[in-house]
């Protein structure tokens, strides 16, 4: 699979609590950047502030990239990147175009589809390496009422071979979001012009160059740069 995917090292586990677990343990044994973990079933697949992720035997995609930048200045919007890059790759398996939900999370339609977590391990002032965490349902779960998944008969091989290069890419990206990508993110933000109840009340304007989320309140639009966006219930 390494040849494959043109990667240094891929580790495949037919079962682990998290990939996010086994690329930090790896990554400080000194695993290259580029180095794959991959799992069929997570039993502890977790996502932002602690939240679970469902992650069955064969139903998705559980990964974690592991990579070291030697420049850092794109850490603050590459959970962002990996969703912008993702999106586009997941299009050509979806029933409609991907959307995107602030900060981390991709959508088809109204149903989740797959979620990002980005954690970086410093030494100093100097990250030793970043894992790029990423959970995709191929198969929405039955018991989840708010998620989707790809369209029917799509292979796991096949999207994880989409995947990977503009994860990669993405990794090594500078700087702030450029103007292209801004645009590209308008485009398929879920959340914009609808009304939000978290992090404040308000209406949500999009995003920042630097990752942040806008939010137009009574009197000014504020910048949010961590927390949760909840928005109002549809009708």
């Amino acid at each position: 699979m390494e040849r494959v995917l043109d990667l240094p090292r891929v580790e495949l586990l037919e079962t682990t609590t998290s990939t996010l677990d086994v690329a930090h343990r790896l990554a400080s044994q000194g695993a290259p950047s580029g180095t794959l973990v991959i799992a069929n079933e997570q039993t502890a697949g977790r996502g932002r502030e602690g939240r679970s992720w469902q992650s069955s035997a064969g139903a998705g995609l559980w990964l974690t990239l592991i990579e070291r930048p030697k420049d850092t200045s794109g850490l603050g919007v590459l959970s962002l990147r990996v969703g912008l890059v993702a999106a586009e790759a997941l299009d050509r398996f979806a029933s409609e175009p991907i959307r995107l939900k602030w900060p981390n999370d991709l959508y088809v339609d109204q149903g989740k589809l797959a979620g990002i977590l980005v954690e970086a391990r410093w030494r100093e002032s100097t990250a030793e390496w970043v894992a790029i965490g990423l959970g995709v349902n191929v198969q929405a779960p039955d018991n989840v009422e708010s998620a989707a998944g790809l369209e029917p008969g799509t292979d796991r091989l096949d999207v994880l071979g989409e995947l990977i290069p503009g994860i990669r890419a993405a990794a090594q990206a500078r700087g702030s979001l450029r103007p292209e990508e801004l645009e590209e993110f308008n485009a398929r933000d879920l959340a914009r012009g609808r009304t939000c109840v978290q992090p404040a009340l308000g209406r949500v304007a999009g995003i920042s160059a630097a990752g942040e989320l806008l939010v137009a309140l009574a009197d000014s639009v504020t910048p949010f740069r961590s927390g949760s966006l909840v928005l109002e219930e549809l009708p």
